[in-house]
């Protein structure tokens, strides 16, 4: 990369427009030397005080001849804002895997503000693949990565403006002055490159007089040999982020390929691995997942052939002590921020390294419509083989780019046969279009099946959920709804509470409002939009008994969870699994969401029991900052049965929870509250803001008992990395399911508390609201169900209504 810095400087005397230095231009080089101290590239002493000589004297040829040798660009910027450019007499030298400095001289003859940019047809990214969807999220649209989408790895540059404090931005309007260069190059050896320099689009002079080649040598590298163990000495797989006084990452995200990932800061690398990196001073930050600290260091790899460094990992939390082990049931090798150039996504051993690298016990790597045919290759009835017993890794499908992806994507996990009857091994025939019929087909191999990213499609808009009630209930056709008119009719809150102006009437106005307020609240009862590709059909396949779990923590909490406890409160056994959906929702890292399924203590893990203890909800899900270790009703844990009641009784409620000593400040675990408000807390979808980087430290958790979706006891809890343990007493008098929380980082599966042999029917409500769903989805998506499907598919729509009319009867 070439880092090019703004400061002014004469390189001879003749091309200056005086013999004395202006005061500007000897403030622009005390920064420059400022700059060039503070990344690590200092003048020598001598070198730096005849500089200041030349400052003060104000001599502009003892200055030109001082730093000649740094010039390796002498850019003209004539009267009419046309560039030219010719080779200084810097030592054209690069370091392989690393930056160098360089000074280009600016000659502004236009004195023009304009930025100065310098481009390359040997730099840029060498891969290609990024979605504009996946940028978008990512904020990487200024990165440009969109504008070539097959990359190319002959790319071997990268070249910048360094442009930060101390230095200035832009081009001053000075008649003389510099910029700092830097230039990347991953290659060793001879190799030339070509440079452009414009100030806009138009101005490169003409005859080629704004471009250059320049032959550079580049000189090898340090193999850096990385001995990487847990605290214990047992080797281990980290997560690492060098970064060299500039800031710069390495390897440079613009020239990575797999195993790095370009879209990540950091890398993942065993004990034993090696990186190539120029020798100088780093810092180095490694972690292992949420589950460990992060630990800072700084570093000086010396002018060696090789090196050696040593990386001692150490943990905050171990949830296996405690017979919990966590997964990532959503990750996918290809499509989204992945390549689709060189290659079409990327290998197992890939996706093996960054699983391992999180901390994670399961990574459940699903097959979808990218890259679909080259990535099924890797399926296998059982997890691929690696060397440690603790983590495994399996490839699975998920149906979204094909089949019923318009209905709500579904996960199908640990399937035996990943070839749907009468599909051929295809994506483009014989997939059923919605999604009923695929998830009893993966349930009737012993298949584990939910939806993904839950929330999308689940939102509230306020004034549509609106101008619907108004167009179902205002017979008299007035714009205003009656008391008579909303009888029986699921309103988000109580008619009284809606009449703000306390008229007897509602206005489309009071029932948007009221909806807005409503979609901040866990649970609501605003029916949302159902056009997307979340949680979409599972009010038809919870109530036909073909869907396991609904998938949480990558997607906002509110609309996630909302959904479930509805499901949850007409008696469906739905369980809860966290997902991050790598690097589609999110691509900062796998793990983000995770699930935390309780085997006991194991020699070695078992994806079959793992997904058994998913399926039945032996489990909390978290983002790996906030734990539940124990949580029991009645001596009862998620998942390992229920507790009968005889009649109205107190239980005994204890958990052990424990949060994490530092987490990142961001929407994602709630520390942070969105522009949008409470709604989108817990969203990886998008950054709301920046792109995080603060931590917060300590503090204190709100921990919550939930009883049919409501909170009925708080505790509040430090977040100091200690087990803290909790008890009370809860007074049972209806069957109901019961749940700890924190939110939104954290929600066990519920224990369900039966009483007099009575199934849960918490609200008629919720019933309700569960059929309303299924209703605006057969409005918004009943269409893009294929014609032959239509008639079993309404009936099974219709079935489900009936047994939500049915619960509905049965509840209060």
């Amino acid at each position: 990369m070439v880092l090019v810095w703004l400061t002014g400087w004469l390189l001879h005397a003749e091309n200056l427009p005086a013999e004395t230095i202006p005061q500007p231009l000897a403030q622009q080089v005390r920064r420059l030397a400022q700059a060039m101290a503070f990344l690590g590239v200092p003048f020598h002493s001598d070198l730096s005080k005849n500089i200041e000589e030349a400052l003060q004297e104000g001599s502009m040829a003892d200055l030109d001849r001082l730093l000649e040798t740094r010039i390796l660009f002498h850019v003209t910027i004539n009267p009419e804002s046309k560039v030219s450019v010719q080779q200084g007499k810097a030592e054209p030298l690069l370091h392989q895997g690393g930056y160098r400095p360089f000074l280009v001289k600016v000659i502004n003859q236009a004195v023009t503000t304009a930025p100065l940019s310098v481009s390359s047809p040997q730099a840029g990214p060498v891969y290609g693949g990024m979605t504009a969807l996946s940028a978008r999220r990512m904020q990487r649209e200024a990165l440009h990565e969109l504008e070539d989408p097959l990359g190319n790895p002959e790319r071997f540059i990268d070249v910048t403006f360094y442009e930060q404090a101390p230095m200035t931005p832009g081009l001053s309007s000075l008649e003389v002055e510099f910029k700092l260069l830097w230039i990347y190059t991953h290659r060793s050896g001879l190799q030339e490159a070509t440079f452009t320099f414009d100030v806009g689009q138009g101005t490169q002079d003409i005859g080629f007089r704004a471009e250059i080649p320049i032959l550079f040598r580049a000189d090898a590298p340090v193999d850096l040999t990385l001995q990487i163990t847990e605290a214990d000495g047992t080797p281990s797989t980290a997560r690492l982020v060098f970064r060299d006084l500039a800031g710069h990452v390495f390897p440079p995200q613009a020239k990575r390929l797999a195993p790095d990932f370009y879209f990540q800061e950091q890398i993942y690398r065993h004990h034993g691995q090696h990186l190539s990196l120029p020798a100088g001073d780093y810092t180095l930050e490694s972690s292992r997942g949420p589950e460990y600290l992060v630990t800072s260091q700084n570093m000086t790899l010396p002018r060696a052939s090789s090196h050696t460094l040593d990386i001692t990992l150490h943990r905050w939390i171990q949830p296996s002590d405690y017979g919990f082990y966590s997964g990532d049931h959503h990750i996918h090798g290809a499509g989204c921020a992945h390549y689709t150039s060189p290659t079409q996504g990327v290998q197992p051993s890939d996706m093996y390294l960054q699983v391992r690298g999180e901390g994670l016990n399961v990574g459940c790597v699903l097959t979808w419509g990218p890259c679909f045919d080259f990535q099924r290759r890797f399926f296998s009835a059982k997890p691929l083989a690696w060397d440690d017993p603790f983590t495994l890794l399996k490839y699975d499908l998920e149906i979204s780019g094909f089949g019923s992806q318009a209905m709500g994507h579904v996960c199908l996990l640990n399937l035996k046969d990943q070839t749907y009857p009468g599909s051929n091994g295809t994506k483009d025939k014989g997939w059923p279009t919605w999604t009923t019929p695929v998830m009893r087909w993966a349930k009737s191999q012993g298949g584990v099946v939910g939806y993904a990213h839950s929330a999308s499609g689940l939102q509230i808009d306020p004034d549509r959920a609106a101008q619907r009630l108004m167009n179902t209930l205002d017979r008299n056709q007035d714009q205003l709804l009656t008391l008579e008119e909303t009888h029986q009719a699921l309103l988000p809150l109580p008619f009284e509470q809606i009449d703000e102006d306390r008229d007897q009437a509602l206005s489309k106005g009071e029932l948007s409002f009221s909806m807005n307020q409503e979609a901040d609240q866990l649970p609501n009862w605003v029916v949302p939009e159902m056009n997307s590709v979340g949680a979409m059909e599972i009010g038809v396949s919870a109530a036909l008994g073909a869907c396991d779990f609904i998938s949480a923590m990558d997607t906002a909490r509110i609309p996630e969870w909302n959904m479930w406890y509805h499901l949850l409160n007409c008696g469906f056994p739905i369980k809860v699994s966290g997902e991050t959906d790598f690097p589609c929702m999110s691509g900062s890292r796998v793990g983000q969401g995770r699930v935390y399924v309780q085997l006991g203590k194991v020699d070695q893990l078992s994806f079959d029991q793992w997904c058994q203890g998913l399926q039945q909800g032996r489990s909390y899900v978290s983002d790996g900052y906030a734990h539940a270790l124990d949580f029991r009703v009645a001596g009862i844990a998620p998942g390992f049965g229920k507790v009968s009641l005889s009649q109205t009784e107190t239980v005994r409620i204890k958990a052990s929870v424990a949060f994490a000593p530092a987490t990142p400040q961001t929407v994602a675990q709630g520390l942070l509250t969105p522009p949008g408000g409470k709604r989108f807390l817990g969203d990886t979808v998008t950054f709301h803001g920046p792109p995080p980087e603060a931590v917060a430290l300590g503090g204190t958790r709100t921990v919550e008992l939930i009883v049919n979706g409501n909170a009925v006891r708080r505790w509040i809890i430090p977040a100091d990395g200690a087990i803290h343990d909790l008890e009370t007493d809860l007074s049972v008098d209806q069957s109901s399911w019961v749940a700890l929380r924190q939110f939104p980082q954290l929600h066990t599966n519920p224990v369900e508390v039966i009483l007099e042999g009575k199934p849960i029917r918490v609200s008629k409500r919720s019933a309700q609201w569960c059929a309303e769903t299924i209703k605006q989805l057969w409005h918004t998506r009943g269409h893009t169900i294929h014609e032959s499907e239509q008639k079993p598919a309404k009936e099974a729509f219709d079935r489900a209504l009936e047994i939500y009319r049915e619960i509905a009867k049965a509840s209060p």
